[in-house]
């Protein structure tokens, strides 16, 4: 924001980088009075003395401390089953005292006259909340008279996150304001209780605390800017990290629930540093300024000024699917099957984009999700499954995770021979500034870097026909190689590295990413290459009756802990234990597999894809799904073939199968990530899917969705399934 240099001369005040003029008595008063001091002074420059109004829109991002005091202190470890009476509960010695919390957060606001909104997202410490640790004396009351017991627990999640809208009213440089949204953290890490002398029914472990409640902040604070780009703020929240609940077990029946209420308020303080309303680059040439002044910029120029570098990118979308199907014949169910009676389930993502550009080709990104309900029958029944855009961990409440944070860097290698980017990431959108990817000229010739957390999809098995089921098909036969089983947690992200080298008309890429710490499980490994898996795709890009396509071949392999099917089914008529359990038999080895993914156009506005992938089936499923080998098609056509731009409809099928070590596991009644009838009678799953997107406008559209499913799960016993949905999304 610049001062103005001498005193107004019109009726139009100066009002800083990107900031609305405002209107009615407030901003003529403040224009009388600039007049009249003026005047009084008879020294213009001393207009220069009076701040202009602040402008509050744009991303800011920075940093806060301050302290929390907890409501609840006091704890109780309730007996319950096995030992029938409250006489038995334990009282440990509260630990959790008022502590400090010290954090980082990144928004953007809106600006309406006084009136701002915008969103905030935040991580921060918090100290003080911990769990009852070391040798306890038990209460007299206690029925056997238990001299003292001991409760050993590991680190908990000492932390608070929060998505969280802002609403305020702006006085010159000050704001006023409420906020309020999703939380997460503050869950209880693995304890252990032992009861009197040690032993084997005296042990009692708890894993992680769960709650099925939602966690939220509220609050209000204050903010004044006392620079052109810098502001510092007081804020109060009330958090509410809610009823937190963890058992004890002996596993001799007999049991202890610990429900802690974890609630705080918290006082902060805080500094922001303001990007401003525009995100370009001050000082840049735009790509059509380059043009007009005769300056070699690639291919051309537009003749516009729209191509400027952006400083930092701001995106959302919200997704929210309906699924639902009608009894079907089906000789028996399982305990992974789709109940044959029907069933419907709604689930939501809700995601925040943001990217922040730190030097040349380098940017960094965060991408904060709150996910509710839940996916079809509660994300099991079918190998090929029914909607990829709802998170496989269901809940009624809302939660907030940070799925992706990662850093890109950008090297290009044709020393300023300039294009756009002709390619789209996995959850692109039609907009040049998209979501994870700030805007810019790049050399035609290059290499990108991705460190951090993300998806293997997101760099890796593209196809800008069926890749996205936000956007697209829903189905997860057609949005990645069935057979790709690769490296993620529960929710389809893990920590890794990736490169990419663009050349001319080819594309290499390599990467390596760690697997959850179990296969399927919540958590990612957290030694480095202790599990990890290793994956590298070749592209080559061409023209076929003058129009493009591209053929991409891909290859990788798991080396963790994983089972041997084969193994485990000797494991199981060794010890007379049915149905066969994979867990029993995790032993080091490597999973390889790979696939052929085509894209293809036909026409302007109409495509066609095709991926055909193979995986090792001797061993189970790591991360993804329970296909050994598919081979999936489809076409995509743009509304513009019958005069509607923003409409799109699409034609798919898909043929998948097992391994036969694995259908003789299932026909055990064996289970694994997707599917587990308790019985089998194998035939490979075949899918189809069609679906319409109406778009009112770029940014949001609702789409229609059928999809049929015969033998779902591999099972001929069951099925065929007719899947309606309902998808709507909006975006900005």
């Amino acid at each position: 924001m610049q001062r103005p240099r001498s005193c107004p001369t019109s009726s139009v005040a100066a009002t800083g980088h990107g900031a609305p003029t405002s209107a009615g008595a407030r901003l003529s008063f403040v224009v009388s009075l600039g007049f009249a001091f003026c005047a009084l002074n008879g020294n213009a420059a001393r207009g220069e003395d009076r701040p202009p109004v602040f402008s509050w829109v744009g991303m800011y991002m920075g940093a806060s401390l301050g302290g929390a005091v907890p409501l609840h202190a006091g704890e109780r470890l309730q007996a319950t089953s096995g030992f029938g009476a409250p006489a038995y509960d334990l009282y440990p010695r509260g630990v959790t005292r008022p502590g400090v919390t010290v954090g980082a957060q990144v928004g953007y606001n809106w600006q309406s006259g006084p009136l701002v909104w915008g969103f905030e997202t935040d991580l921060s410490l918090l100290d003080g909340r911990r769990g009852p640790h070391g040798l306890v004396p038990a209460s007299p009351a206690y029925v056997p008279g238990l001299p003292a017991y001991t409760l050993s627990a590991n680190s908990s999640a000492n932390f608070f996150a929060s998505i969280r809208g802002r609403v305020g009213y702006a006085w010159d440089r000050s704001l006023f304001y409420l906020t309020g949204g999703v939380a997460a953290g503050g869950a209880r890490g693995p304890a252990t209780l032992t009861l009197g002398a040690s032993g084997l029914d005296a042990t009692f472990s708890a894993p992680w605390s769960q709650s099925s409640r939602m966690k939220y902040a509220i609050g209000a604070g204050f903010e004044y800017a006392f620079a052109d780009n810098w502001s510092a703020r007081a804020e109060y929240l009330f958090l509410n990290q809610s009823l937190n609940t963890q058992v004890f077990d002996n596993g001799a029946g007999y049991a202890y629930v610990s429900r802690m209420r974890n609630e705080n308020h918290l006082l902060r303080f805080g500094l922001n540093y303001h990007f401003g309303a525009k995100s370009e680059i001050p000082g840049e040439l735009h790509y059509g300024q380059q043009a007009r002044n005769g300056q070699n910029s690639g291919n051309g120029g537009n003749g516009g000024d729209s191509d400027a570098p952006e400083r930092y990118s701001v995106h959302a979308q919200t997704t929210n699917v309906v699924q639902a199907y009608p009894r079907f014949r089906a000789l028996y169910d399982g305990p992974n099957s789709f109940p044959s009676g029907g069933k419907a389930n709604v689930g939501s993502t809700t995601n925040l984009f943001l990217g922040l550009r730190l030097w040349e080709g380098g940017a960094a990104y965060l991408n904060p999700e709150i996910d509710a309900g839940y996916g079809l029958a509660n994300s099991v029944g079918a190998a090929a499954y029914v909607n990829g855009a709802v998170a496989k961990v269901g809940r009624a409440a809302p939660y907030m995770r940070f799925q992706r944070y990662f850093l890109r860097q950008i090297i290009g290698l044709n020393g300023g021979e300039r294009l756009t980017d002709p390619d789209v990431g996995s959850r692109s959108e039609v907009l040049e500034s998209t979501q994870n990817q700030i805007s810019g000229r790049v050399d035609r010739d290059r290499v990108i870097v991705t460190l951090g957390k993300f998806a293997v999809p997101d760099v890796f098995d593209d196809n800008v026909y069926a890749h996205d089921p936000t956007t697209g098909f829903l189905n997860f036969a057609f949005n990645e190689m069935g057979a790709l089983d690769y490296a993620a947690d529960s929710w389809g992200y893990t920590y890794g590295l990736a490169v990419e080298w663009k050349q001319d008309w080819w594309t290499a890429r390599g990467g390596v990413f760690q697997l959850s710490t179990i296969p399927n499980g919540l958590e990612i490994e957290p030694q480095l290459f202790r599990q990890f898996m290793g994956v590298a795709e070749f592209e080559a890009r061409y023209d076929l009756f003058d129009q493009p396509g591209a053929i991409k071949f891909l290859a990788f392999g798991d080396n963790g802990y994983i089972s041997k099917i084969d193994d485990v089914i000797r494991y199981a008529f060794l010890t007379n234990q049915f149905p066969p359990s994979v867990e029993n038999e995790r032993r080091r080895a490597v999973k390889t597999g790979g696939g052929i993914n085509v894209k293809q156009q036909i026409a302007p506005h109409l495509g066609f894809f095709l991926r055909a992938s193979m995986a090792d089936g001797r061993y189970e499923t790591v991360d993804y799904t329970d296909i050994d080998r598919q081979l999936s098609m489809g076409v995509v056509a743009g509304g513009t073939w019958w005069g509607r731009d923003d409409d799109e409809i699409g034609l798919a099928g898909a043929l998948s199968g097992l391994h036969g070590d694995r259908v003789r596991y299932f026909g055990l009644g064996g289970t694994s990530v997707y599917i587990g009838d308790g019985a089998i009678s194998y035939a490979g799953e075949k899918n189809m899917e069609a679906y319409y997107k109406i778009g009112f406008g770029k940014n949001i559209d609702a789409t229609f969705d059928y999809q049929l499913l015969v033998n779902p799960a591999h099972n001929s016993a069951r099925g065929p399934i007719n899947v309606f949905g309902l998808r709507f999304r909006a975006a900005f």
